[in-house]
């Protein structure tokens, strides 16, 4: 690991140095009612953050086993320098993508592997000139449709870690039929890998000759590999200024190094974790991130990060993203607010003022971001925090020990589904006269035998978590949807998530099952209309999805969860806001 010193000097042309002093008063921590509390936790802030910077990974465990995984994850503290030295190589090979013509770049990926590229492509744009992105993370059939580019003059990424990964395996057998169809031959020359070495996908494409192969260090993991070649591929084919971006992290790395003269509150990085971290401890643990809309989809990012390094063995940070500002009145005494503002960003005084009045007797922190390229800082500064979170709350932040527990109900169920051409369903709870099913998982049936009242489950320091298996693409749906969440938060004063499937079985989807049993969860499927086959495969996307789905309820249900899974005859907002209505109409007001 590469000193401060060296972070700044090595790459003279970054000016990392310059970089470096505007990042180090860009975190302020206002610790209110929760002073004592941080000031507690602060020794065990700057001892963690100590074997952070020296790989000692018994900060976070004293087992021998666990330690070396851990030991063999950190490999994202080095990353930003690795991808400083490949810059040359980013450059020329987006130069080459951009001369021959390609119009349109499609990343197909899932969780840690698509989400940073989608933040940059939000927050940081499209050069002129250069291909337009799409990135699908979805196995909607509408949303696998809606991506329709010119197939002879689109490149496709195929991004996943493992190589193995069923999202974006069955994305490119589609894809790749849609070039064949096309009458392209040398289908594979449109594809480029960015995986581990030694993967399935990476034996794959040097097999199939794939126009190129990136491939990422085995000791990064997926929810760490912003800064990697996960993320910085797609950047640097959106022509964004990646030794920008590069020279930011670097420069969060240098800021953060671990200084004995000033402590972890005063740290631009390892603050925020001592602060996530003390609070969560103080059952102040729902960690609601406020940020101008220009930065909506960091927060995707940051939520992701958190709930699955931070949700398990029953403890964990509850991340709030994506909600909507409410009244003073809509928010519980258990919410941490992390506001940030973009400083290049316009200034709207109202809504900062109205963020200010929500937490002006609540714990907060403020994050300073002096640009949009800057997102390389934040990638950095988050990643340290939730390392150093971690430690303080005694778990591994770089293992999902439940997240394959959905991925295992989903196989077990698209196999019965192949011996059957069914999938096997339980029987409702109670179905509604537009064919709407409702069923309860075992927990929330003993709780409340009554569908219609499953929001009264809700308690103080609950939060509810809306799960959506429709398009991502579909405006109207996104905004029933929202809706619905904020009536929730509005009526309940409990905080809310919303996420899309199966996005979230590789973000949230961890947090909900091995975090704290806190969560009430409305799980919403919706028959396709139309489906969309999966070539070379026994079932459609419609059924991929929908098993995934079933099988992440099943997994709520086995975890104790009270969770309520809705099928939908149809994915129509209005079937979804008449769901709220009747949802809703049996909770007081918060008052």
């Amino acid at each position: 690991m590469e000193s401060a010193h060296e972070l700044q000097t090595r790459w003279p042309a970054l000016e990392v140095d310059a970089k470096r002093a505007r990042l180090q008063r860009s975190l302020q921590i206002a610790a209110g009612p929760l002073a004592a509390a941080f000031e507690r936790s602060a020794p065990a802030a700057d001892r963690a953050a100590a074997g952070l910077w020296r790989r000692d990974a018994s900060v976070w465990t004293t087992d021998r086993a666990v330690q070396q995984a851990i030991a063999d994850r950190l490999g994202w503290m080095s990353s930003p320098a690795l991808m400083a030295d490949s810059l040359d190589r980013l450059r020329t090979f987006a130069d080459a993508v951009k001369r021959d013509g390609f119009t349109d770049v499609v990343l197909l990926g899932m969780g840690g592997s698509s989400l940073a590229p989608e933040v940059l492509h939000e927050v940081c744009g499209i050069a002129p000139g250069w291909p337009q992105f799409h990135m699908l993370d979805s196995t909607d059939p509408a949303a696998v449709r809606a991506v329709e580019t010119p197939p002879r003059t689109t490149l496709h990424l195929l991004a996943s870690k493992s190589g193995g990964t069923i999202e974006p395996n069955v994305l490119a057998a589609h894809f790749k039929q849609r070039l064949v169809d096309a009458g392209i031959e040398r289908w594979a020359d449109q594809f480029v890998a960015i995986t581990d070495p030694g993967t399935a996908l990476d034996r794959r494409a040097r097999a199939e000759g794939f126009r190129d192969v990136f491939l990422n260090p085995a000791d990064i993991g997926g929810r760490y590999s912003a800064l990697s070649f996960f993320g910085l591929v797609p950047a640097a084919l959106m022509g964004q200024k990646v030794g920008e971006i590069v020279a930011w992290g670097l420069a969060m790395l240098a800021a953060s190094e671990p200084d004995s003269s000033t402590g972890a509150a005063s740290n631009a990085a390892v603050g925020l974790g001592l602060a996530m971290a003390a609070a969560a401890r103080e059952r102040v643990d729902k960690m609601t991130l406020v940020v101008p809309p220009a930065l909506d989809a960091f927060g995707l990012w940051v939520e992701q990060l958190i709930a699955e390094s931070t949700g398990k063995h029953g403890t964990g940070i509850v991340p709030i993203a994506g909600e909507p500002l409410g009244d003073p009145a809509s928010y519980g005494r258990d919410r941490l607010f992390v506001r940030v503002r973009l400083q290049d960003g316009a200034a709207d005084a109202a809504r900062d003022a109205r963020a200010h009045t929500i937490a002006a007797d609540r714990a907060a922190v403020d994050v300073e971001m002096p640009e949009r390229l800057a997102l390389g800082a934040e990638f950095v500064r988050w990643e340290i925090a939730t390392a150093v979170a971690g430690a303080l709350l005694g778990i591994d932040p770089f293992d999902q020990p439940n997240v394959q527990q959905a991925k295992d109900a989903t196989q077990a169920l698209l196999a019965q589904y192949t011996t059957s051409g069914a999938l096997p369903i339980a029987p409702p709870d109670r179905t509604l006269a537009d064919g709407t099913t409702i069923t309860l998982s075992s927990a929330a049936r003993r709780a409340s035998a009554d569908p219609d009242a499953f929001l009264s489950l809700l308690r103080d320091g609950d939060y509810f978590a809306l799960l959506a298996y429709v398009s991502t693409r579909d405006a109207a749906l996104d905004a029933a949807l929202q809706a619905l969440r904020r009536s929730v938060r509005d009526a309940t004063r409990a905080a809310t998530m919303f996420g899309y499937g199966p996005r979230y079985l590789h973000s949230t989807g961890q947090l909900h099952k091995g975090g704290p049993n806190s969560g009430v969860f409305v799980l919403i499927t919706a028959a396709p209309r139309p489906d969309l086959p999966i070539p070379g495969e026994p079932f459609s996307f419609g059924t991929l999805e929908l098993a995934q789905g079933v099988g992440d309820f099943a997994s709520l249900d086995t975890a104790g969860r009270r969770a309520m899974h809705v099928h939908l005859p149809a994915p129509e907002a209005a079937k979804i806001a008449a769901l709220g209505t009747t949802l809703l109409a049996r909770i007081p007001r918060a008052g």
